[in-house]
């Protein structure tokens, strides 16, 4: 997920006792490595389960375990955590998901949206102290695909062997987490004799940007042919927004989202109504914004549209020049009500604790409701449920990867030019782009003018952009989550 906040850390206290005798410096050095390094993680863990999907029972096994990350001499310096499903039957595809931050374990999408358990998360009205129950998930893939849930280090139960320093150069850089991301990959394919399934990749919010990264890695440097590519939510083309101060693509990108929040309250929203936006969006109003102040009139008429699409008080909208920033907007629209809406889905709101500061001190109101119920759920499944019994902390949002996170180089590149080479290289290879219509963290605008830009390399289908009612984990909503499942499942099988 994109968008993390920054948190301070706080410092440790320090523990007296009496003085050792006097210890050689390279012993006194090897106990104080020793003592720093993690323990050991268990075994991988293994369970049977069942849930029923459509009238029919799946039987089939969780496992919980770990692979080493190596550096370029082979010493272990990580370890990478996974969930895996699997179900017995020849020929059955398996499906690798990640999420994204950086710094967001895979629960996200496991226990949210495409695993056989779910448990709730992320709806307006959803409680964080609620019973952290898992049921039977009925958008699961499960019935067409084996699942392979990865947390890359730093979250999750994953972790890191080195110091900080080595770790931002090993795994917090674009580069370096792509890379031994896709050997995590190519090392699971290896380890469980699946190297000739097909093979497909999810990935969610900074997922979407390692997803294009890992299939060109996977089919230019190790040898792995991916067959499709699903991308939720994705952080696709960071570049877009550049430049605000005379691009319209910023607003662009972020209107339609206002718009489709402003139409579900009023019960308005569907596909009709949001084709139509659409096309005011990339016709006259960017048009409009070009224009700037040379046509004083396409300027007040893109004024009073933009009143009309998302409800907001004219003068908001007149002072903002029609250019609706996202935070500024997220205040704005609950003013009233005294709460906060999230830019990861507009409507899903909480109260502002700060309500007559200027400027929101608050975090995300959606990002801190979801560690808890996630993080439960996940710790009871993997300790008790599958028996992977390990004495470490989870990370489902992980604050310290994010502050540690190279934001340099080849990030502000984004991921499209891999996902083009990716699509030419294999002329059978499926991508499907998916997004929640109110999600301004990662619009679905973006990626539709994105898209739309690409060259069709055969069939111009190979790569679709699909949106449903929802924000960033649109798959929350039954509906979508239903909807979101079949347009994946005749994806995978188109090939």
């Amino acid at each position: 997920m994109k968008h993390l906040l920054y948190v301070a850390a706080l410092g440790a206290g320090l523990l007296f006792a009496a003085p050792a005798p006097a210890k050689p410096a390279d012993a006194a050095g090897e106990d104080k490595a020793a003592a720093a390094a993690p323990a050991p993680l268990p075994a991988d863990a293994s369970t049977r389960q069942s849930m029923r999907l459509e009238g029919r029972t799946l039987d089939y096994t969780a496992t919980v375990g770990s692979l080493p990350v190596r550096d370029a001499q082979g010493k272990i310096i990580g370890d990478v955590v996974f969930t895996a499903y699997t179900m017995p039957g020849k020929d059955r595809p398996v499906t690798f998901a990640l999420n994204g931050g950086p710094g967001a374990s895979s629960v996200y999408l496991n226990l949210g949206a495409i695993g056989p358990k779910v448990v709730t998360f992320g709806s307006e009205g959803d409680s964080a102290s609620a019973p952290a129950t898992l049921r039977d998930n009925p958008g699961t893939w499960l019935d067409f695909t084996d699942l392979v849930f990865i947390d890359p280090v730093g979250t999750g139960f994953s972790r890191s062997r080195i110091p900080d320093e080595e770790a931002k150069k090993q795994f917090f850089t674009p580069t370096a987490d792509v890379e031994y991301l896709s050997r995590t990959v190519y090392d699971w394919l290896l380890k469980n004799q699946r190297m000739t399934s097909r093979k497909y990749l999810t990935g969610e919010s900074y997922g979407g940007y390692r997803g294009p990264r890992i299939t060109h890695y996977l089919q230019t440097r190790l040898g792995v042919a991916m067959n499709g590519l699903v991308l939720v939510s994705p952080y696709l083309s960071p570049t877009l927004e550049d430049n605000s101060d005379v691009s319209p693509m910023a607003w662009i990108q972020t209107l339609p989202s206002i718009a489709a929040a402003h139409l579900e309250r009023q019960g308005r929203l569907t596909d009709e109504a949001m084709r139509e936006v659409v096309e005011y969006t990339r016709g006259d109003y960017a048009t409009a914004l070009m224009k700037g102040r040379s046509d004083p009139q396409a300027t007040e008429a893109m004024i009073r549209r933009v009143v009309e699409l998302t409800g907001l008080d004219p003068v908001f909208v007149r002072r903002a020049g029609g250019r609706l920033e996202t935070q500024a907007y997220l205040r704005e629209v609950f003013r009233d009500k005294g709460t906060l809406g999230s830019r990861y889905d507009s409507n899903v709101t909480a109260f502002d604790p700060f309500p007559t500061d200027p400027e929101q001190r608050a975090n995300d109101p959606l990002l801190d409701s979801i560690i808890a119920p996630t993080t439960t759920a996940m710790v009871d499944f993997a300790t008790r449920v599958v028996g992977w019994k390990v004495d470490a902390r989870y990370n489902a949002l992980s604050y310290e990867v994010n502050r540690l996170w190279d934001r340099n180089g080849d990030l502000r590149a984004g991921a499209v030019t891999q996902l083009r080479q990716a699509v030419a290289i294999d002329p059978r290879l499926q991508v499907l782009v998916v997004h929640g219509w109110n999600d301004l963290s990662c619009p679905f605008m973006g990626s539709i003018l994105t898209v739309d830009q690409m060259p069709a390399m055969g069939d111009p289908q190979r790569v679709q952009v699909r949106s449903y009612p929802g924000g960033h984990m649109f798959y929350s909503r039954a509906d979508s989550q239903a909807a979101f499942r079949r347009d994946v499942r005749a994806m995978y099988q188109r090939n």
